[in-house]
């Protein structure tokens, strides 16, 4: 893995979408959670409104589902280090973390995920906004391998050796 440098990065990026997840890829990241056999989740997300209601439609599916939700951790889209949120959600030690929102908010924070937390992207599902090839550009792929996704029309993707990889059979993104 390319050392970071640091977890700040040196602008926002230029491609900040702000989307609320479809009901397809809300299924899909209940089924990707369930394919990995999970039992507990941690989600996170920016703070935006349509990162929030993200967040929101899938601890209400993965509830439905049967399944537990350890703990919401919100984060800025600006801020200094990010040390605190990082440090609430990798200290939930789920099974499976998931994680919405815009870019340059998700970049940073998962930047100093990888910085100061035990946090892995092998255990870790996202949506369709973070699996734009630009936004997961900001973390590197080298930083990313094993996450994975899906698209918005409920399409798994994963990085796998260094690439993004997509569309994959949804038992292969687990």
């Amino acid at each position: 893995m390319d050392p970071l440098t640091s977890p700040l990065l040196k602008q926002p990026a230029s491609h900040d979408a702000d989307l609320t997840a479809t009901a397809a890829e809300v299924a899909a990241i209940v089924r990707l959670t369930r394919g990995r056999r999970a039992q507990s989740i941690a989600i996170g997300s920016g703070r935006t409104p349509h990162a929030r209601e993200t967040a929101r439609l899938i601890e209400a599916a993965w509830d439905r589902a049967g399944g537990t939700t350890l703990t919401t951790v919100t984060w800025p889209e600006t801020g200094a280090s990010w040390l605190r949120h990082a440090s609430r959600f990798a200290d939930a030690s789920p099974d499976l973390w998931v994680m919405t929102g815009p870019a340059t908010g998700w970049a940073q924070m998962t930047r100093r995920l990888l910085w100061s937390t035990p946090w892995r992207p092998e255990r870790t599902l996202a949506t369709a906004a973070i699996g734009d090839p630009r936004t997961l550009a900001l973390v590197g792929l080298v930083n990313l391998n094993g996450l994975a996704g899906t698209t918005a029309h409920g399409t798994a993707w994963r990085v796998e050796d260094d690439a993004l990889r997509y569309p994959v059979r949804a038992e292969e993104g687990s």
